[in-house]
């Protein structure tokens, strides 16, 4: 494959869980931006907006997305702003495929709800302020995406089935 899988949308969509399944199920490399920024960084997504703020970890996502374009044949799983910056995009597109996951508001509190390493959402956790957020971001993944697949009560592996079919069919028609 000579190109990279980019996942992307909300958090709590299902990127790093399909990103794994899809590894598993194409066997290739899975790359989650998150956890390569957090090794890279030596800490949390938290303690990096904590301590050093949101515009360094969007210079930092930036930076890791070089990074990790320079392989091919990846699936990679972007943190849910990483499209906001066009700079990003343009590493994205040049590199890879982008499929966009979607869920409602509801979907997603439901699979956040418990966590704590979503710095954007503390202090708001509520289907309400993830609405709005999710609208705010909602042109611009659309307007991003080559492919887009909803996740809303379907298994990991129905997600990946259908990822492999669109990219089948975009592959085709290219």
């Amino acid at each position: 494959m000579n190109y990279n899988i980019m996942l992307i949308g909300f958090m709590g969509t299902g990127k790093t869980t399909v990103s794994r399944e899809l590894s598993k199920s194409m066997n290739i490399k899975e790359v989650d931006m998150d956890s390569y920024i957090v090794k890279r960084e030596g800490m949390s997504i938290n303690d990096i907006f904590d301590n050093k703020g949101e515009e360094y970890f969007r210079n930092v996502e930036t930076e890791c997305l070089k990074e990790i374009q320079k392989e091919k044949g990846r699936i990679v799983s972007c943190g849910g702003g990483a499209v906001l910056k066009d700079e990003n995009v343009k590493y994205m597109k040049d590199g890879g495929v982008i499929v966009l996951l979607t869920a409602t508001p509801e979907t997603v509190y439901n699979r956040v709800k418990n966590g704590k390493e979503r710095p954007i959402l503390n202090g708001h956790m509520n289907v309400e302020y993830i609405s709005e957020l999710m609208e705010k971001r909602k042109q611009r993944y659309l307007d991003v995406a080559d492919i887009k697949i909803v996740t809303d009560g379907k298994t990991p592996v129905n997600i990946c089935n259908e990822i492999v079919q669109s990219l089948d069919k975009l592959v085709k028609n290219s």
